[in-house]
């Protein structure tokens, strides 16, 4: 995708799936219930189509409330959330996915619509529960996806060896999507594939094992945490480069993910921090300043969440 036709409503084709994916969404990781409403219709308002939350969050209704009040037909949005922990066997952990969609869908409430609700995207949350609970938790998103409760499965912060692992049972492999902490000197992929991977992408931390594992299998990646949670806002390079296009620091690395052909995940709870996240599509990074930006990674040291184990 060239730059020059880069905007707000990009899709990014899954192959082999009829799912589409929007380039630029929302995360609300700590986005407290009683705000998270008016922060997602904030985001929507604003032109995001794409929400990221998680069982985790504890904001998953709050999400679907947004989503509903917004007025927008929810064929247009794409709504993820995470299952982080198994429930003792496969369907008990199904139950408990299968609760996440109804709660985001409000199905069962004397308001909601007749037609059984769905989730775009539903992402094993953490690969930390150990292997017989990972194998409970694919098994029962694979069952959700049979039933057309999400469109599409995936994993969150798995190495390698993870995703190899899931060879032995998988009906569904590799899995859509592959959400962890990575950034980088990547280029963006030339060809879109089936398995997306979800990475926290900034210019400090570059996970090379995983993403060339990634460019291998042809893969999507999508980003959490893009803006480092503020940590690097006084980086001398990034100011600089800031300054350069009259832009905030926030501002060039959403730009510096999207030019990478990556997937990317800003989160704000402040309405003009959210609506100017969007303002990302009237400039361009030049190439001597990508590779400034990518000549910021700091290896494992720069990771701010966690470095997948491969």
């Amino acid at each position: 995708m060239s730059s020059a036709k880069r905007a707000l409503t990009d899709l990014l084709p899954l192959p082999n799936s009829n799912v589409k994916i929007p380039q630029l969404g929302f995360g609300i990781y700590q986005s407290k219930p009683e705000v998270c409403v008016n922060s997602c219709s904030t985001a929507l308002r604003a032109g995001y189509r794409h929400i990221d939350s998680a069982q985790f969050y504890r904001n998953e209704t709050e999400m679907g409330v947004a989503a509903r009040q917004s007025g927008i037909p929810r064929s247009e949005l794409f709504l993820t959330t995470k299952i982080l922990s198994a429930g003792g066997s496969p369907e008990k952990t199904y139950q408990k996915c299968l609760e996440s969609v109804k709660k985001i869908g409000a199905e069962g409430e004397s308001d909601s619509p007749g037609s059984p609700s769905y989730v775009d995207l539903f992402l094993i949350h953490s690969p930390s529960a150990g292997s017989a609970a990972r194998k409970e938790m694919w098994q029962a998103l694979e069952k959700l996806e049979a039933e057309g409760r999400t469109k599409a499965i995936g994993v969150s912060n798995f190495g390698v060896g993870h995703i190899e692992e899931l060879k032995e049972y998988a009906r569904i492999w590799p899995p859509h999507i592959n959400q962890i902490e990575v950034s980088g000197a990547y280029p963006a992929l030339k060809r879109l594939a089936l398995l997306t991977f979800i990475f926290q992408l900034h210019p400090w931390n570059q996970q090379r094992t995983i993403v060339d594992y990634c460019n291998e299998h042809k893969i999507i990646i999508e980003a959490y945490c893009p803006l480092v949670r503020n940590q690097k806002a006084h980086d001398e390079t990034l100011l600089s480069i800031s300054k350069k296009y009259d832009k905030t620091t926030a501002q060039v690395l959403i730009r510096y993910g999207l030019q990478k052909g990556w997937v990317s995940l800003p989160k704000s709870d402040t309405p003009s921090r959210i609506e100017a996240n969007v303002d990302v599509y009237g400039f361009e990074i030049d190439d001597t300043d990508m590779t400034k930006l990518d000549d910021l990674d700091q290896g494992p040291a720069g990771a701010i969440v966690q470095a997948v184990k491969n």
